[in-house]
């Protein structure tokens, strides 16, 4: 059980809770699991395709956190080294419940994305999330990471256990197909004739 002991914390004073949670208070726990309750869901939801999904991964992510609280280093900020525990913890979901194939695509066979800022500007970040959990998860995860959680390509080639021009392909192809996505539901954003790569194989 992760909510345990009792010891006081101060709700306003973050390292007090940090302290608590480590000494397995159960209301600091239960805190702190509420207070980043709706970012940590909201990065679970983006790597998996179910709520039930994300639920297990937020699940195991936060196990992770509270167990390795004492790994945390109080001088960078709590809600990325969170992020990164919940990022994590997602791809090794992806990896024990997905078939992982590594798929090696040339960036001269990608086609390139060519975005209008202005087009992109139309549509909001949630529509835009939701329209990325149609990309393919090989490339959605690599796209999430560099675009939403700001790894680089060297960070996700070591996270992901892949080379780095592998992770520049997955790239540009998740963006060719968020482009195509985008194209075939908000097609009143671009003018006739806009062109649209079509694409090779089973994309989804």
């Amino acid at each position: 059980m992760l909510f345990r002991k009792n010891t006081s914390f101060d709700e306003k004073d973050f390292d007090s809770i940090v302290a608590a949670c480590m000494a397995n208070n159960h209301h600091a726990q239960r805190h702190l699991y509420k207070q980043y309750f709706s970012y940590a869901k909201s990065i679970c939801l983006r790597y998996t395709n179910t709520a039930e999904e994300s639920e297990e991964v937020m699940n195991e992510g936060f196990f992770k956190v509270f167990k390795n609280l004492e790994k945390y280093d109080s001088t960078y900020p709590f809600k990325a080294w969170l992020r990164t525990i919940m990022v994590n913890t997602a791809i090794s979901y992806y990896r024990k419940h997905k078939k992982h194939t590594e798929e090696v695509i040339s960036l001269e066979d990608a086609p390139y994305p060519h975005f209008d800022d202005d087009v992109i500007g139309q549509i909001t970040a949630e529509e835009i999330l939701q329209l990325i959990q149609g990309i393919k998860p090989v490339y959605k995860n690599v796209f999430l990471m560099y675009v939403v959680d700001g790894y680089n390509h060297r960070e996700i080639a070591e996270i992901l256990e892949i080379n780095e021009a592998t992770v520049r392909s997955h790239y540009v192809r998740a963006r060719a197909r968020l482009q195509h996505l985008i194209k075939q539901n908000y097609p009143n954003l671009f003018p006739t004739g806009w062109p649209i790569k079509t694409f090779k194989g089973n994309e989804n």
